[in-house]
């Protein structure tokens, strides 16, 4: 099945127009979802919608509405929303170029392949493409769509672009009460030593098709046993037990022996991990690209 486009309209710098179409970049397709059950029917459970005094009532009954700070709320009809003008519904205007590195890992939020419409669109959207990646810049623009204005990005990607949204900077959190607890003194020299010796040890190209989604795999494996009516053997194991505060290690010994265990060379495999009760980990994966940012 084709995707869905999930935004038409065009992106613009200074005079240039170029049509384009927005697609999802991820998908969740094919992975384990579960449904809430009633366990002594077998019967899966279903939501009504009801108004409390009044009871179920009908999908064409229901508006938008904002509550005020008395408890009363303000609706809306879609028409009157449709009627907020915003020239971020159709156009997203290059409006500033920063290099790549520039912003916080933090502020990306979700990637969309930004795809030309029709062959009129495809000269000027290669110049953009090329003009971007000889550059090293990336466009930041805004998008309105379902509902929301987004602040984005853009960047080469392949043979295409990639619009990326970033969150404003009023969504995000400030990390200093959350770190405020861990000591700001440097660490001991020799134990900075040994650790960056592991990391190099570790260290290599970045392969998404070697990590393996080992909880998705083993979920999968643990329902295909179900269903063919085998045991399922619960292990009693504590799993916080490996993050017990009191496992206390000397931590120079501990980062030694990992060093001299390691293998030799560069890593060539991810980390394996834990599988569900009495299931293994099945190799399905695909294989997608980064980017390399620099936090501020």
């Amino acid at each position: 099945m084709a995707p869905r486009s999930l935004w038409k309209g065009q992106i613009r710098l200074s005079l240039v127009s170029i049509p384009v179409e927005l697609f999802s970049a991820t998908k969740t397709s094919g992975r384990t979802s579960f449904r809430q059950i009633h366990e002594p029917s077998g019967k899966p459970i279903h939501y009504e919608k009801v108004v409390q005094g009044i009871g179920p009532i009908d999908t064409d009954d229901i508006v938008k509405g904002y509550e005020l700070d008395d408890g009363k709320y303000i609706t809306l009809d879609p028409e009157e929303i449709d009627a907020v003008k915003l020239e971020t519904k159709r156009v997203m205007d290059l409006v500033q170029f920063v290099d790549a590195c520039e912003i916080p890992p933090l502020y990306y939020d979700k990637p969309y392949y930004l795809v030309p419409t029709g062959d009129v669109a495809e000269e000027a959207y290669q110049v953009i493409r090329d003009a971007l990646r000889d550059s090293g810049k990336v466009g930041l623009g805004q998008l309105t769509m379902r509902g929301r204005e987004y602040l984005a990005a853009v960047r080469p990607c392949g043979n295409g672009l990639l619009l990326e949204t970033l969150h404003y900077e009023d969504e995000l959190r400030d990390a200093d009460p959350t770190f405020k607890g861990i000591p700001k003194k440097k660490s001991d020299a020799d134990l900075l030593d040994v650790a960056t010796a592991l990391i190099e040890r570790k260290s290599g190209p970045f392969d998404a098709s070697a990590f393996k989604d080992h909880y998705e795999n083993a979920l999968k494996e643990l329902i295909a046993r179900k269903k063919k009516g085998k045991k399922i053997e619960i292990d009693e194991e504590d799993d916080d037990s490996s993050a017990n505060n009191d496992n206390v290690v000397d931590l120079m010994a501990a980062l030694k022996k990992s060093l001299g265990g390691d293998e030799k060379g560069k890593a060539k495999s991810a980390p394996s991990s834990k599988s569900a009760p009495s299931s293994k980990s099945a190799s399905s994966s695909k294989s997608s690209s980064t980017r390399k940012k620099k936090s501020a």
